[in-house]
């Protein structure tokens, strides 16, 4: 099967890894290889011949009208060159809860991605996974002030992205969902308390203050914002958030 992913980040690059050792024909396509997908520019020729693309592009800039500009850009440009090209699948990682957090732009952007793709030409699978571990660190950095975190105890149900990878290269070789899966980790734990386990992990001398109010990227949370949403049915992943920071360590 010949798979091309654009975007060769935390997940494009394991996704790839993983997909060849399985025998498929991968290629991990960024910006460095010619490809903007904004433009289009690359894409058709990139496509050629694929079974199946998945999307993992991100935007440079979360400013509301630049990341809003740059998923529907891209989302269109990628379409149309596999249309013409006849894809089979198209595969792209959203957010859990991107539909309830309104107030965030970024999270606006995802959902105007999910509704082109489920309106668009070509056979698809959405998989809306929960926040990163890997992306705890930048989440406390987003919070801090001098030398202290402001943190939400609102819930996340962060998952490994190794885990993410194991489940979406089921997802990508399999038949086209034609809908929306949903993967997290296997924890539902405060923002504070992952920012605490994670600096009590690795030293770091900064303060957590558990704060209501403190949001998450501009928007506000509460325990169901962006956890699997009931009754979806969601996969839950094996590995527990101290399992990963133990592995991390080395």
């Amino acid at each position: 099967m010949k798979i091309v992913i654009f975007g060769k980040g935390l997940i494009g690059g394991q996704l790839a890894e993983r997909l060849d050792r399985s025998g498929h024909d991968v290629a991990a396509l960024g910006r460095e290889d010619g490809i903007d997908s904004t433009t289009g520019t690359g894409i058709a020729a990139a496509v050629k011949g694929a079974d199946v693309v998945v999307d993992l592009t991100n935007s440079p800039s979360w400013e509301d009208n630049d990341v809003l500009a740059f998923f529907r850009n891209s989302t269109e440009h990628l379409l149309t060159a596999e249309e013409a090209a006849g894809v089979g699948h198209h595969v792209i990682l959203s957010i859990v809860g991107a539909d309830r957090l309104p107030d965030s732009g970024y999270m606006r952007a995802k959902v105007a991605q999910e509704d082109l793709v489920k309106a668009g030409p070509i056979p698809y699978s959405i998989v809306r996974s929960t926040q990163f571990f890997e992306f705890i660190a930048g989440i406390a950095d987003a919070g801090t002030q001098d030398d202290t975190v402001h943190a939400t105890p609102a819930h996340l149900q962060p998952i490994a992205s190794g885990d993410v990878v194991t489940h979406l290269a089921e997802i990508v070789v399999g038949t086209p969902l034609g809908g929306t899966v949903e993967i997290a980790g296997p924890e539902p734990l405060g923002i504070d308390e992952l920012v605490r386990r994670l600096f009590s992990s690795t030293g770091d001398p900064r303060t957590v203050i558990s704060e209501i109010e403190a949001g998450y990227f501009g928007a506000k949370l509460d325990n169901s914002a962006i956890t699997p949403t009931p009754g979806a049915n969601a996969w839950i992943a094996p590995t527990t958030f101290d399992e990963w920071l133990r592995a991390s360590r080395g």
